[in-house]
Formats: structure tokens, sequence, C-alpha cells
């Protein structure tokens, strides 16, 4: 399988918790004024890659205590989405994905549901500039939330991530 990528960085601190492999998604429907990842957005640009390629930098890359998917929005490309997220966790890889929609949204979506069911947190919303907040852990804007994957799916609701 292919996907549309931005661009990865092997070690992060900044994208999650603990060392953190990144993979930015190309595309972004939301096109939130002054996100931190402008050149994401453009769903013509981008390079296509093989995932399974990708997994391989991942999985041969030391020192890792997770992955974070960002973008872009992961989201537009579900299917990679839920391949990278599920050929990571059984590393013992945390995964944490980063989108424009709400997990309420997420909830009641077959296709977005299915991409998440490997993810462990997400930071869900849009960022809002005039929101924008260097005090809240991980997240951009103070909209935005923390998610406890598997609780919500498990629940069928939005159950916020406890630090």
């Amino acid at each position: 399988m292919e996907m549309k990528l931005a661009g990865e960085i092997k070690h992060s601190l900044v994208n999650g918790p603990g060392i953190r492999y990144v993979v930015f998604f190309q595309g972004c429907p939301h096109q939130c004024p002054g996100c931190q990842n402008p050149e994401t957005h453009d769903f013509r640009e981008g390079t296509i890659v093989n995932i399974e390629g990708l997994i391989a930098r991942i999985s041969g890359t030391k020192y890792l205590d997770g992955v974070t998917l960002s973008g872009g929005d992961p989201l537009m490309q579900p299917e990679a989405c839920a391949e990278i997220a599920a050929a990571v966790r059984p590393m013992g890889l945390n995964v944490w994905l980063y989108t424009g929609w709400t997990m309420d949204d997420i909830l009641v979506d077959p296709v977005k549901r299915a991409a998440v069911r490997d993810v462990n947190v997400i930071v869900d919303g849009r960022f809002i500039q005039t929101l924008r907040s260097e005090t809240c852990l991980w997240r951009g804007s103070s909209n935005q939330r923390l998610i406890d994957v598997q609780k919500s799916l498990e629940k069928n609701e939005t159950v916020e991530y406890m630090i």
C-alpha cells in the first residue's frame, strides 16, 4: 500500500511523550490559520511512499518510545493511518495522532473510527490561533484535547486522556 507523505522525523521530543518517530501525512482540509505545518495542506504536494518501507524505517530506528501520526491530517488517508498504527503497536510503541477532527466526529464515522483502532492517544480539534497556548502540553491551542482512544472506542463516547 502507498501513502502521500509530507515528511518524517526519526527522533522528536515535542510530538507526544518520550522519543517519537513522527510521520507527517500530506493533505489537510482544515487549513487552520496559523498552523505550524502549512506546507502539508496541499493534497497535490508530497511524496508517494510505500508504507511497508516506512514501517521498516520505523522498526529500524533505535530508542523510540512511540510513533506520532501528524500532518496534514492523517485521517484523510485512513487506510495508511490504520496500517501504520497496526504495525507499530506490536513493536511496543505507543501511537499518537493529531487531527483537526474531534473524537465525537471520529466515533460516528466508520472509516475514521476504523483508522484509529490501534491508536493510543488523539490530539483532537482544529488549531485556533486566538486560543494558542504554550501551556497546553502537546497541543497548540486550548480547545484541543488529549483523548484516550481505546477507552473512547470501548465506551463509544469521548474520554479524555489523563496524564
